[in-house]
């Protein structure tokens, strides 16, 4: 939509995909590595009281591939650092809350241990052949100085439309488009402060699902509920009121079937009052639907903010849940090169009963 008050502090996503490691010991517990290919899988674990176990060590982990038990070869514990690709999307309304949502981020990179290397990035728009058009300006890359970080937090600025899933995209392609050193392996993160709903990416979601997949970070959005902020300008007349995108109305109507389809319109001003509504509730739904489905394939977390002045204590959540992250590792028994989607699962031992663990659900196997 052409004006949505989100804020998209993209996802916290790790680094999960085979690769060659050298080996490399931090201190006893710490980060164990050796010599093979490996699948890295990011785990956290809360105990029945739904209070994180952050002491657990290797021997309380049990991972499984496609229903067989694998061997864990790597293990690191919730004090090793990331690297976390930190998205904000300052579309349309967040223009009156945009100093909230710097001093929030920057109080967000002021609370990660020293180590933790960030990359910045927002929403901007600019005008191209007369029509405005909203892009993602990576504002810096991954660094650990938090002076620089400051600074480009501090530059980024508002956009007129949400090119959301671009964003994605952008985080896959650009921000961790080299392998991780050794040091970051599995213990990449994409952090998002959104709605969700985007307005004008060429990119759709499937696109965005594969790339991270692919990627292998772990994702954790900060939700925030702009839906009647969207909707108290979105009925009335058309030539005042906030548009739907075309994208967004075709969106809409693609979970329809056919026969509901009669009539259809991409045209917003042929769009009744009660079916505008009706396209913003789908909208988010969608939008809601995407986020859970990134967040449980990655290993991550969704958490909701009412509005844009929660977000300093959202951020404090997600630093909190980045603090009780394990990266464990295995080479898996199944060593063919055939492209196939392989499952993970990851139990826990030697914990109390109750307790609950959550991981990444699998990876696409290396193809010849």
């Amino acid at each position: 939509m052409s004006i949505k008050s989100a804020v998209l502090i993209s996802f916290l996503c790790l680094g999960l995909a085979p690769g060659s490691l050298s080996q490399t010991r931090v201190d006893k517990d710490e980060v164990i590595r050796i010599d093979t290919q490996l699948v890295d899988v990011p785990v956290s674990a809360t105990g029945p009281d739904g209070k994180p176990l952050r002491n657990l060590k290797k021997e309380n982990f049990v991972v499984f591939e496609d229903g067989k038990p694998q061997s864990i070869e790597s293990f690191a514990t919730s004090a090793a650092p990331f690297e976390i690709a930190l998205l904000l999307d300052t579309s349309g309304s967040t223009r009156s809350d945009l100093q909230l949502i710097k001093r929030a981020a920057s109080d967000f990179v002021g609370s990660l241990p020293v180590g933790n290397r960030v990359a910045v990035s927002s929403f901007n728009s600019d005008q191209r052949d007369g029509d405005t058009v909203a892009y993602t300006e990576v504002l810096t890359s991954l660094t650990d100085n938090r002076g620089t970080l400051r600074s480009a937090i501090d530059a980024a600025r508002t956009s007129f439309g949400t090119p959301y899933y671009d964003s994605l995209i952008e985080v896959a392609e650009q921000i961790f488009r080299d392998p991780p050193s050794e040091q970051f392996r599995g213990r990449r993160a994409l952090v998002a402060l959104t709605d969700g709903v985007d307005s004008t990416s060429n990119a759709e979601f499937d696109e965005v699902r594969e790339k991270l997949a692919k990627v292998g970070i772990i994702c954790f959005f900060i939700k925030v509920d702009t839906r009647d902020y969207f909707e108290s300008g979105l009925l009335g007349d058309c030539r005042s009121a906030t548009h739907f995108s075309v994208a967004q109305i075709r969106r809409y109507y693609r979970g329809m079937s056919k026969a509901s389809r009669t009539g259809m319109t991409t045209d917003f001003c042929q769009l009744g009052d009660f079916e505008r509504l009706a396209v913003s509730k789908r909208l988010y739904e969608i939008a809601d639907a995407e986020m859970n489905d990134l967040a449980k394939m990655s290993g991550g977390q969704v958490f909701s903010a009412g509005d844009l002045s929660e977000a300093r204590s959202a951020f404090k959540n997600v630093s909190d849940a980045i603090g009780t992250q394990f990266t464990i590792g295995y080479s898996p028994t199944n060593e063919k090169r055939d492209g196939t989607y392989r499952k993970i699962r990851v139990d826990l031992k030697g914990v109390p009963a109750g307790s609950k663990v959550r991981f990444r659900e699998g990876y696409t196997a290396p193809a010849n």
